[in-house]
C-alpha cells in the first residue's frame, strides 16, 4: 500500500509540476538560430606535400581527391571557405615564404566546380606557416553567435614560428571566439602529432592521425558534418559561484563559465524522482599550463554529501581535460526516506549542485587571469532503472525459503550418493 501511494504521488507530483513554486532554473536559449555552419578547411601545399608515402600516392593528391570528395557531399546550408599555405613562394627567402597563405575560395556558399576547380590547380611549394594561416583563417570566419569550425590539413610541423601555432590557438580560445580548431595529420611524425595535439586541445578540437585517402575523406566529412550537428548556437554564458546555496539554478542546456586556477565552482540543477542526471564539463588550454592537471565533475547533494563523482576521478591520469557523470536516485535512497503519503501530495524535485574542480597550475609568466574557458552541458532524462532481479523476500519470509531450500537439496544430495554407492556395491 505504501509503494502504491507512493507511486502515485510521484504521479501527480509530475502532473502538477507547473503549480509548484520557487525560481525558475536559467535555460540556454530554445530559439533557433538561423545562422548556417561555417566552416574553413585549411590545406598545406608546402614542398613536403609531394612525398608519396599514402597508398602509393603523393599526399597532396590524396588531399586533393578527399576534398573533391567532402565538396560533392557538403550540406546545402554550410558556409566553406579554403586557405591554403606554402602554396605559392618557390624561392628560398625564408622571410618572404614564411607569409606565403592565401584563401583560394571565400567563406559563403559553396560553389561546387569553383571550389575543386581551386584545389585540383595546387601544387607543392614552399614553407609552413602554421600559426599565421591558423590566424588568418580566423578572420576569415569572422564573428557570429556559433560556433565556427576550421579543418587544418598538414604533413609538418611549422617552420616559420613565431607565431607559434600552439600559442595562436590558446590565443584564439583566451579571446572568446567561438573557434574549434580541428586537426589533421598526414604524416606519423611524433613531433608533427605533439603540434597538432596542442592546437586541437586548446580550442576544444580534436586531433586525428590519417593514413589512407579513405581515412583522410572520412574524416573530413564527420568534422564538416559536425559543424552543422553540434553547437548549433552559442553557449549560454552563466557564472558559478564558490558555494551551493548561492550557485546559479540551471536547466538542461549548453552553458560557458571561467574557472580559476585550482578552484571549485558550483551549479544547481534540479531533478525529479523518476529522472536521471546527465552533465559534462570540458576545460580549453588557452595558454600554456604545468605538464600535470586534471579536471573534475562531482554531484552532491544540497547538505554538501556527495552522490556521485566523474569516472576519471582516481583513474591515476594526470591529463583530463574532461569529464562526466549520470546520477539517479537509487532505490535504497527511497526506501530509506520511505513515508506515507496522499496522493495530494506535490512532489518537490531534489536540487543536486555540480561542483567543477580543476588542477591546474599557469607555468612561470602565465597570466592567471582571466579563468580557463570552461563548457558545460547538461540534461535531464527519464530515468533508465536496472533490470529487477528476482525478489526472494526479506526478514523470517526469507529465512524460512533459505531453509527449505537447503533441507531439499541435502535430501537430494543423500538420495543420489546411496544411489551411487548401491551401484558401485553391485559391480
Amino acid at each position: 500500500m505504501i509503494n502504491f501511494r507512493r507511486s502515485a504521488a510521484v504521479l501527480l507530483g509530475l502532473l502538477a509540476t507547473t503549480a509548484l513554486t520557487g525560481p525558475l532554473p536559467a535555460a540556454a536559449d530554445d530559439e533557433p538560430v538561423a545562422e548556417p555552419p561555417r566552416v574553413e578547411l585549411v590545406l598545406d601545399v608546402s614542398g613536403s606535400m609531394r612525398a608519396a608515402d599514402i597508398d602509393g600516392r603523393s599526399r597532396i593528391s590524396v588531399a586533393q581527391q578527399a576534398f573533391n570528395e567532402v565538396v560533392d557531399a557538403l550540406p546545402a546550408e554550410t558556409q566553406l571557405g579554403i586557405r591554403v599555405l606554402g602554396a605559392s613562394y618557390k624561392g628560398k627567402d625564408k622571410k618572404v615564404g614564411c607569409q606565403d597563405t592565401q584563401q583560394i575560395v571565400a567563406v559563403g556558399p559553396v560553389d561546387r566546380t569553383r571550389a575543386k576547380a581551386a584545389v585540383a590547380t595546387l601544387r607543392p611549394t614552399g614553407f609552413t606557416p602554421v600559426g599565421l594561416a591558423l590566424r588568418s583563417a580566423a578572420q576569415d570566419l569572422g564573428t557570429g553567435d556559433t560556433t565556427r569550425r576550421i579543418v587544418l590539413i598538414t604533413d609538418g610541423e611549422d617552420t616559420c614560428a613565431p607565431p607559434d601555432p600552439c600559442e595562436v590557438a590558446r590565443e584564439l580560445a583566451a579571446q572568446g571566439t567561438s573557434l574549434v580548431v580541428d586537426t589533421l595529420g598526414l604524416a606519423p611524425d611524433e613531433k608533427v602529432r605533439k603540434q597538432l595535439l596542442c592546437i586541437a586541445a586548446a580550442t576544444g578540437g580534436t586531433y586525428t592521425a590519417a593514413q589512407s585517402a579513405e581515412e583522410l575523406t572520412d574524416r573530413i566529412k564527420q568534422l564538416v558534418e559536425r559543424a552543422g550537428d553540434t553547437h548549433t548556437r552559442a553557449p549560454t554564458v552563466v557564472g558559478g559561484t564558490n558555494a551551493c546555496d548561492s550557485a546559479p539554478l540551471l536547466a538542461p542546456g549548453v552553458y560557458t563559465d571561467r574557472e580559476a586556477f585550482s578552484e571549485h565552482r558550483y551549479y544547481r540543477v534540479p531533478v525529479r524522482a523518476g529522472q536521471e542526471l546527465r552533465a559534462s564539463v570540458s576545460m580549453a588550454l588557452d595558454r600554456p599550463v604545468n605538464r600535470d592537471y586534471g579536471v573534475l565533475l562531482r554531484a552532491t547533494a544540497a547538505d554538501g554529501r556527495e552522490l556521485v563523482r566523474g569516472a576519471d576521478a582516481g583513474s591515476g591520469r594526470a591529463d583530463v581535460l574532461s569529464a562526466g557523470l549520470r546520477w539517479s536516485a537509487s532505490a535504497d535512497e527511497e526506501d530509506a526516506t520511505e513515508v506515507e503519503e496522499t496522493p495530494a501530495t506535490a512532489v518537490e524535485p531534489t536540487t543536486v549542485c555540480l561542483v567543477v574542480s580543476n588542477s591546474f597550475a599557469p607555468r612561470t609568466g602565465t597570466s592567471a587571469t582571466p579563468g580557463m574557458p570552461v563548457e558545460l552541458t547538461i540534461d535531464v532524462v527519464a530515468a533508465a532503472p536496472a533490470p529487477d532481479g528476482p525478489d526472494l523476500g526479506r526478514g523470517w519470509v526469507l529465512l524460512a525459503l533459505l531453509t527449505v531450500a537447503g533441507l531439499l537439496t541435502g535430501l537430494l544430495a543423500g538420495l543420489l550418493t546411496r544411489w551411487w554407492v548401491a551401484t558401485w556395491r553391485e559391480n
